[in-house]
């Protein structure tokens, strides 16, 4: 197939932030431009479901793969989708139009330029889903940090500017060791490409330590236990539609990772440290789950509770079992719903009591009745999650 369907899923929504990004926001055309950002989203999910109608799904092996050299020697732009891919781009690509739907009374000032920085974080997110090579996975991976940095710090609560460099610094430098590893993979094999370093394999002898560096950063995105802490401040901070793209996207990003990276290339290493792994997901499932019950704050129960079901999902994929990394696959796709329908509930009351306080919400089932029973549903299905 010579149409790069990828690249177009990849490049479409920046194309989109592009069209905004010379479109004046103001009072009057506020509507237009959200149409825009809608319109541009929903051909995205569109595309990705023709996408998931030509996937083959009776093989293993990378479909619609594109190689294009990039630096030469150096670095090429390889991207490809299998069947654990595909999944977290549909989930993407159905996420974003909900997150531009909901801005309706949440985001009054420069909307142009957080529809912008949610269409650019969209591109950056299908590019880290769709990465084989290193490097343009390191360079998607990093780059979502900062329009999520934004709609944190520009359009977040009172605490936005501690809780955006909060959430900037810990994942960012919990990066840089995987940065030096990905050069140290290069100098061992003379490649970045994971598709060759699948077949060559990486020296017993070096797994341990570039296991390590890529754990640095994925434990923290993740989030794993005790580099949890940014996250509830983020969630609290972020506006609905940064809180629903965190929960449901980002956080399935380094889930991805440890299945793509931590297992892929670096098996040996990976049962060395299955013990840690473990360890520290169980210790996040009983410590955040108690916090959670403790919380006033409803998007702080979801963030704490959203640590937990992650700890659920590092356990299943370091089970290194096919029924473990299904199992997680399928918790990360359902928290990635389910999650984001919460954030959705709790932004509608939000907007209009102005109060995450859950002693607030008594009686609002006599209110807004149709809601309350979405709302009920929606922690139901967090529980069977």
């Amino acid at each position: 197939m010579n149409f790069p369907i990828l690249s177009s899923l990849i490049l479409l929504p920046a194309v989109g932030a592009l069209f905004l990004f010379f479109t004046r926001s103001n009072k009057e055309n506020n509507i237009t431009v959200k149409y825009v950002a809608l319109f541009t989203s929903l051909v995205n999910f569109f595309l990705s479901v023709y996408l998931w109608i030509l996937f083959d799904q009776s093989t293993s092996e990378f479909q619609f793969v594109e190689d294009r050299v990039w630096i030469k020697d150096l670095i090429n732009y390889k991207v490809g989708i299998d069947g654990i891919s595909i999944l977290f781009i549909i989930l993407t690509t159905f996420i974003t139009p909900l997150c531009i739907i909901s801005v309706n009374n949440s985001i009054k000032n420069r909307l142009s330029e957080f529809l912008i920085a949610i269409l650019i974080m969209e591109s950056f997110m299908i590019g880290v889903f769709c990465s084989l090579d290193l490097v343009v996975f390191y360079l998607f991976f990093e780059a979502g940090l900062i329009p999520m940095f934004l709609i944190i710090g520009i359009w977040g609560g009172t605490r936005r500017v501690y809780s955006a460099f909060k959430f900037f610094l810990f994942t960012l430098l919990g990066s840089v060791l995987m940065l030096i590893a990905i050069i140290s993979i290069y100098w061992i094999s003379g490649t970045t490409d994971v598709v060759q370093l699948y077949e060559l394999g990486i020296d017993a002898k070096y797994q341990n330590l570039l296991w390590l560096a890529f754990f640095s950063s994925f434990a923290v995105k993740t989030p794993m236990w005790p580099v949890h802490t940014w996250l509830p401040d983020a969630h609290v901070e972020a506006p609905t539609a940064g809180s629903v793209l965190l929960a449901a996207i980002l956080l399935k990003m380094a889930g991805y990772g440890f299945i793509r990276f931590s297992l892929g290339l670096f098996p040996i290493a990976s049962e060395i440290f299955t013990p840690l792994i473990y360890t520290l997901s169980v210790i996040a499932i009983i410590f955040t789950s108690l916090i959670a019950l403790m919380q006033e704050d409803m998007k702080k129960l979801i963030a704490y509770s959203s640590v937990a079901h992650m700890g659920f999902v590092t356990l299943g994929i370091f089970t290194i079992q096919q029924q473990g990394l299904e199992g997680s696959i399928l918790q990360m796709i359902s928290h990635g719903l389910v999650a984001a329908a919460l954030f959705l509930c709790v932004g509608v009351v939000y907007d209009r009591m102005h109060s995450r306080l859950i002693n607030t919400y008594g009686g609002i089932v006599s209110i807004i009745p149709k809601y309350s029973v979405l709302f009920m549903l929606f922690n139901q299905f967090r529980n069977f999650d």
